[in-house]
């Protein structure tokens, strides 16, 4: 089982995006995958509830039983497990960092955002967590991304996905019938994106071409 871990001390910045629809794209791929949705608010099984389909699977669960959970679903055949963490819980993202085979740090190229990083940089390096951000609401035009990532990079020390998710309106509308973005607009730019990222994902927690391919 591989474990993706969904961590930033901020809110609001697109951890649940991310969660639904790379969990999608390994469900659409022939994985069995599941969402741990850590955060009190619930947005992703919010999501879930609103979907259509049983599939991606999503588990609302207390971050006191994650230790639990996540040996009860590697029993039950689980391949890619993915955590969706609360922003503001220091024990809750150190906990799922500590279980991930890699950690993914969304993160808006604002400066605000970028100020609210350092904590959750500092609590990857106590675990020393394998992490790489990504930017996320990346506007269509300007330099602002490539700014962002050099000072993550160069300031925090930590890596940046080469891959980056724009600030797209299909986003936002395909969660309201719980959908994602490559299932409400398989031919945008979103789904694009997304199936980028899925790729990069897989390479970078160790999966194949050929198992990408059901080979």
């Amino acid at each position: 089982m591989k474990t993706i871990a969904l961590i930033n001390q901020k809110g609001g910045v697109g951890k649940t995006t991310i969660a639904i629809h790379l969990a999608t794209s390994f469900w659409q791929n022939g994985k069995n995958a599941l969402v741990l949705d850590l955060d009190p608010q619930a947005s992703a099984s919010e999501w879930h509830d609103a979907r259509s389909i049983e599939f991606p699977a999503v588990m609302s669960i207390q971050s006191s039983r994650l230790e639990k959970v996540v040996e009860e679903v590697r029993g039950i055949d689980t391949e890619i497990l993915i955590l969706d963490t609360a922003p503001h819980s220091e024990a809750t993202a150190l906990a799922a960092a500590r279980i991930a085979d890699l950690v993914l740090v969304p993160c808006h190229p604002s400066i605000m955002d970028l100020r609210a990083m350092r904590k959750t940089v500092d609590l990857l390096r106590l675990v020393k967590a394998r992490a790489f951000a990504v930017l996320n609401g990346v506007p269509p035009q300007g330099t602002v991304a490539n700014e962002a990532a050099e000072t993550i990079e160069h300031t925090f020390g930590l890596s940046v996905a080469p891959v980056r998710l724009g600030q797209r309106v299909a986003y936002d509308r395909c969660l309201i019938a719980g959908q994602t973005a490559q299932e409400y607009e398989p031919g945008g730019k979103a789904a694009e994106e997304v199936q980028h990222l899925y790729m990069w994902t897989c390479e970078n927690v160790g999966i194949t071409l050929k198992e990408r391919a059901g080979v």
